[in-house]
C-alpha cells in the first residue's frame, strides 16, 4: 500500500447489530471511491459475526477500491483474508502481528507519546490518533487539542496519522494542518440520514484539503 485513504469510517458494537448494518455498509464503501478504509470495529462482538460481515462486505469493498479492517481481530482478519488489522492496546503486540501478516496492512490506535513509539517499532502502516476533540463515544475523556496532536504528527516521522474524536467536516481543515494525513469518523457518517452523503461529504472536503496543502 503506497499511501493510506484519508477517510476512515469506523463502527461500534451498536451499529455493527443494526438490522441494516450490511447495506448502510455497502453505500459507505460505494461512496468511498478509493479514498475510503471501513473499520468493522465492535469490542464486545462475537467473532462469526465480525466474519459473516467480512465475508459480506470484503467483495463490495474492493470493487469500490476501499479497504476493509477489522479492529483488534487478528484471527478473522486472516480467515477472512481481508486487507487489514486495527490494533489496540488490548489487542496482540504489532510485531508479532507483523511476522503473521508481513506485509499486510496494520494500523494501530494511540493516544500518547508511548503508542506512537511504538507504531513506529514494528513499521504500522497508519495511526489512528485520538480522541483531537471531546466527543460523546468517549464520555469524560478530554480532547487532545490540535497543539498535542501536531506534536504527536512529528512524533509519529514516516508513519501516517490519522485523527479521530469529533471531528466534523467544517474541522477537517484545522486537523490537517498540524501534518495529520487523513481523519476517522463513527458518528459524523453512522449517526446521520445517510451514510453515503456523509461520507460523499467528508471525501470532499479532504480531498480540497489535500490539494491545497
Amino acid at each position: 500500500m503506497s499511501s493510506p485513504p484519508r477517510l476512515h469510517v469506523v463502527t461500534d458494537d451498536e451499529i455493527l447489530a443494526r438490522y441494516d448494518f450490511e447495506q448502510r455498509a455497502r453505500d459507505v464503501l460505494e461512496a468511498g471511491r478509493g479514498s475510503l478504509a471501513l473499520h468493522l470495529r465492535g469490542p464486545r462482538t462475537d467473532g462469526r459475526r465480525l466474519h459473516d460481515l467480512g465475508v459480506a462486505l470484503k467483495e463490495p469493498a474492493s470493487r469500490s477500491g476501499s479497504i476493509l479492517v477489522v479492529n483488534d481481530r487478528v484471527d478473522v482478519t486472516l480467515a477472512v483474508g481481508l486487507d487489514g488489522v486495527q490494533l489496540g492496546r488490548r489487542s496482540l503486540p504489532g510485531g508479532d502481528v507483523r511476522r503473521l501478516k508481513g506485509s499486510g496492512v496494520i494500523g494501530l490506535s494511540c493516544h500518547d507519546e508511548g503508542d506512537i513509539a511504538a507504531a513506529r517499532t514494528f513499521d504500522a502502516s497508519w495511526v489512528i490518533l485520538g480522541n483531537v476533540y471531546e466527543t460523546n463515544s468517549h464520555p469524560g475523556r478530554r480532547g487532545l487539542g490540535l497543539d498535542l496532536v501536531r506534536t504527536l504528527v512529528e512524533m509519529a516521522g514516516p508513519v501516517p496519522v490519522v485523527a479521530i474524536g469529533g471531528v466534523t467536516p467544517d474541522r477537517v481543515e484545522g486537523v490537517l494542518h498540524t501534518g495529520a494525513w487523513g481523519v476517522a469518523v463513527l458518528s459524523g457518517v453512522w449517526g446521520v440520514g445517510s451514510p453515503h452523503v456523509a461520507t460523499s461529504e467528508y471525501i470532499s472536503v479532504l480531498q480540497a484539503e489535500a490539494r491545497g496543502t
